[in-house]
């Protein structure tokens, strides 16, 4: 296996002492992981943060290894980490995008979507500004897995539109993430409890 293309940061696990295993969307392939050598290291952890758009280089002997994979820094999505209501949407769409999705099969519409919402995130005014496209994206992210999701009406205010949040989560919960490794849920219940607090 070999591969080089744009992609998307959406989980990086610690393996041994210095390696991180990172899982990335990417438009052609889908999800792929791979092996980062020095990855905890000081020059490559501001790399692999999850939301991160990166060029991606793996390369495998066969299609059942691990690959080794380089990341090149494109667009950093570090600066809105310190930012608690980005740095909860940031975790939790890349956090639903690597537990709900199969590796290796191609979404180029979830790649597209997620990189919008990640520039929405990073680059609106306030919150109001890309929570209807986190909403459509969890929506896109059922319809494309075959278990419906329709997108928010237009011109959606804020407490409708955290309506149809709080409404959603079952259906992910039950269809995207059902017995998935690790409370993925969490993420968007801390991102819920920050999106309530705009109404006060």
């Amino acid at each position: 296996m070999q591969l080089t293309a744009p992609a998307i940061v959406v989980a990086a696990r610690l393996h041994g002492e210095t390696a991180v295993i990172v899982r990335a969307m990417t438009e052609g392939h889908g999800l792929v992981a791979g092996y980062v050598a020095g990855g905890r290291g000081r020059v490559l952890r501001p790399v692999v943060i999850p939301g991160n758009l990166v060029e991606i280089d793996l390369r495998a002997r066969s299609e059942s290894q691990l690959p080794f994979a380089r990341l090149e820094l494109v667009e950093s999505r570090g600066p809105w980490l310190g930012e608690p209501l980005p740095a909860a949407a940031i975790g939790w769409v890349t956090a639903l995008t690597a537990t709900a999705l199969p590796e290796r099969h191609a979404y180029p519409n979830i790649y597209k979507a997620l990189q919008a919402v990640l520039d929405a995130i990073c680059h609106a005014p306030s919150a109001r500004g890309w929570f209807p496209g986190l909403v459509a994206y969890e929506a896109l992210l059922l319809r494309e897995l075959g278990f419906g999701g329709a997108p928010p009406p237009a011109e959606a205010g804020l407490e409708p539109l955290l309506e149809i949040f709080a409404a959603n989560g079952p259906m992910l919960e039950r269809y995207l993430l059902a017995d998935r490794r690790g409370d993925v849920m969490a993420a968007r219940t801390m991102l819920h409890e920050r999106l309530g607090r705009m109404k006060s």
